[in-house]
């Protein structure tokens, strides 16, 4: 009777187990589904080290595939070329919203040549994406529970090679548009009033609450995948909208550089999970709904910046 009683018990075990949670999902991807980030698609940004400290500060940018804001991109790769950064400072920080960075003078001349976009350029028409099935996943317009819409501030969210993505509800045919969405560590342009879309010498980390109500208003062109501790503990500015008042209160930047710019052995190496790949769709579905037993009451639903793409070290090649 003992055995046919053990069996009883560990099968039952089994099927108590709790299901594995989106960071295990996520750790058992195979490795063909973790995708290299090209060293010269990283923007690495030095900052002084705190008073008294030795420690190095250091911000790692992915900057947004082409050809999601590609005008913007172009021109932050002439400034990086251009070394333009190098001495701005990070002038402000407002609580629960962003941390932003360029010339506090306003008077530093930019590269010549940077391009000029408009509002239109902040949304991508879909047939620019469509045809790159290896990186763009299937929009999602409702959730399979319920029905319920999987976003408040658009009719369909998705996935670009890692980056999430909002869309319209027009048909290919009637020009369906998509655009990138302010997250947590999202990377965006500083920008005057419209008609004034930015250079990009001004920006900015999301360092709070996703402000997406800024989508579409503001060019989004990287997000923040290393280093975010050394923006969202700063010092919050007291000044209207964050800023600093006394330039003492400013955070000088040392350098920032494209990381294929740095020497081989300082070059950082990250991979991010396939948002088309098998993994993708079982960690989403955990993400949405969040099971006991800690969970008494799953959601049964996420929101877009809720459903974060994760990111891995990888070692550098030999």
């Amino acid at each position: 009777m003992l055995l046919p009683a053990l069996l009883a018990l560990f099968g039952a075990a089994s099927v108590d187990a709790p299901p594995p949670s989106p960071g295990q999902i996520a750790a058992a991807a195979p490795a063909v589904e973790w995708i290299p980030i090209l060293s010269d698609e990283l923007l690495v940004m030095t900052l002084a080290p705190a008073a008294g400290q030795k420690v190095v500060r250091r911000v790692v940018i992915q900057l947004i595939p082409s050809p999601l804001s590609a005008g913007w991109v172009a021109n932050i790769r002439q400034l990086v070329a251009a070394h333009w950064w190098d001495g701005t400072s990070v002038n402000r920080v407002q609580d629960n919203y962003v941390a932003q960075w360029g010339d506090a003078t306003e008077k530093k001349p930019l590269p010549p040549g940077l391009r000029t976009m408009t509002s239109i350029d902040y949304p991508t028409p879909w047939r620019s994406l469509a045809s790159d099935t290896n990186g763009l996943a299937k929009p999602i317009a409702r959730w399979a529970a319920g029905g319920q819409s999987p976003d408040v501030y658009a009719p369909a969210i998705l996935w670009y090679r890692g980056f999430p993505l909002a869309s319209d509800a027009k048909r290919v045919s009637e020009g369906r548009r998509v655009w990138p969405v302010h997250c947590y560590g999202s990377v965006g342009v500083g920008r005057n009033l419209a008609p004034d879309t930015g250079s990009g010498a001004e920006l900015y980390a999301v360092i709070g609450h996703a402000p997406r109500h800024l989508d579409r208003n503001i060019a989004v062109v990287g997000r923040v995948i290393a280093g975010m501790e050394f923006l969202s503990s700063l010092p919050r500015g007291t000044g209207d909208l964050g800023f600093y008042e006394q330039p003492s209160e400013r955070l000088a930047i040392t350098s920032v550089r494209l990381a294929s710019e740095l020497p081989a052995a300082e070059r950082p190496h990250y991979a991010y999970l396939s948002t088309t790949g098998a993994t993708w769709p079982r960690y989403v579905a955990a993400r949405r709904n969040r099971e006991p037993p800690f969970f008494e009451q799953p959601a049964g639903a996420a929101d877009v910046c809720n459903i974060p793409v994760p990111i891995r070290t990888e070692r550098a090649e030999k």
